[in-house]
């Protein structure tokens, strides 16, 4: 399989970095945290000019009819740069309406999705929960046309400055996805105190919310998984970019840092280090890349390739993130260094959407199923 970007996937990603790395330095992300604002409002208006928002959706309804292989890109690059928004979080809730929604709900939210006016999020874990549809408790009941919601959902990216939730529940015993206005009369929201100083997620209460009936997106239980899925392939993107330039800060360091009169750099522990990093980001690229094409496809084996996709990058962005630590010493361990925050981020992505043992599980029980009979 060809890896290389075309011509307009390249200039995507120069574009992108281009831009953020003039907006979302890691001082202006500190500022940021320190605020308390989930969204930095000209960075929001920057990425909508730049289509971001509207990348995956449809042109009818004015977007760029582009894949997930570019959302990726786009999540890389704001992984790099520890950017806050909710740019793929929207993203996915496009994804699900367009795919899902009925005719009404395109023509309401897909236009204003593209353009960046109406910003959204899935809430679709729970306390004590998997990142699963299966590990759902959040219960929705049919009533005169409408629908009842009662549940908690907790780590909801960026919910406090989303127009909309997009709800995942149970309604008769089978998956349903509800968009659900934040302002809601029953819909409270709690920030959380998280190890990620870059981003903002909040716990949710949902008590006896009442959803028009034509908030309701038509899923089965594949439909979501293929909606987690993509998720999943999303936030590996993310821990990606924050991978790779958690290496380059590495090897930038261990390139000046002396020890012995000698940078520690030429030392044979540390470039095994170093190796055993750029072993981890290749994979990383690779499993993530082909996860995302498996997924444009419809891949019988996609869902296999988006669990082994978030299993290794997990696994292999996190000991990166130590190996990175251990490499800038006493220096790294300081409030001051950027390093931490990055590393923050990626811990914080190993967990969304499953980490590396839930992932390896449901891998193998996806093998078990595949098996000829015998």
């Amino acid at each position: 399989m060809d890896f290389e970007f075309n011509e307009e996937q390249a200039t995507l990603r120069e574009i992108s970095r281009s831009a953020l790395l003039t907006h979302s330095s890691p001082a202006h992300v500190r500022s940021l945290a320190e605020s308390g604002h989930d969204v930095d409002d000209k960075l929001w208006r920057l990425g909508t000019d730049l289509g971001w928002t509207g990348l995956a959706i449809g042109e009818d309804f004015g977007g760029s009819g582009q894949s997930l292989v570019e959302l990726c890109i786009v999540a890389e690059e704001l992984g790099r740069a520890l950017a806050a928004g909710p740019f793929i979080t929207s993203s996915l809730v496009g994804l699900a309406v367009e795919r899902f929604g009925s005719d009404t709900i395109k023509d309401e939210l897909l236009p204003r999705l593209a353009d960046g006016s109406f910003r959204a999020t899935w809430a679709l874990a729970e306390p004590r929960g998997a990142w699963t549809p299966a590990s759902v408790t959040t219960n929705a009941i049919a009533t005169d046309g409408d629908y009842i919601l009662h549940g908690r959902k907790t780590a909801v990216q960026d919910a406090g400055s989303s127009n909309g939730i997009l709800v995942s529940a149970v309604l008769g015993g089978a998956p349903a996805l509800f968009m659900v206005d934040p302002a809601s009369t029953g819909v409270t929201l709690r920030k959380q105190k998280t190890l990620d100083e870059s981003r903002s997620f909040y716990e949710i209460d949902f008590d006896n919310v009442r959803v028009g009936g034509g908030r309701r997106l038509e899923v089965d239980a594949s439909a979501v998984q293929w909606l987690c899925d993509a998720a999943a392939v999303l936030t590996s993107a993310d821990s990606l970019g924050a991978g790779q330039r958690l290496m380059e800060m590495t090897v930038d360091y261990v390139k000046v840092r002396e020890q012995f009169d000698r940078a520690i750099g030429s030392f044979q522990a540390v470039k095994h280090k170093i190796s055993d990093m750029a072993i981890g980001v290749k994979g990383t690229f690779a499993a993530t890349y082909y996860a995302a094409m498996s997924l444009d496809l419809g891949s019988p084996d996609a869902s296999r390739d988006a669990t082994v996709a978030k299993s290794f990058s997990s696994d292999a962005m996190s000991r990166l993130a130590g190996q990175a630590l251990q490499s800038h010493g006493g220096i790294g361990f300081t409030w001051e260094h950027d390093l931490h925050l990055y590393l923050r981020r990626v811990k914080t992505d190993e967990t969304l959407y499953g980490d590396t043992p839930a992932h390896q599980e449901r891998l193998a029980a996806l093998l078990i199923d595949d098996r000829p009979a015998t």
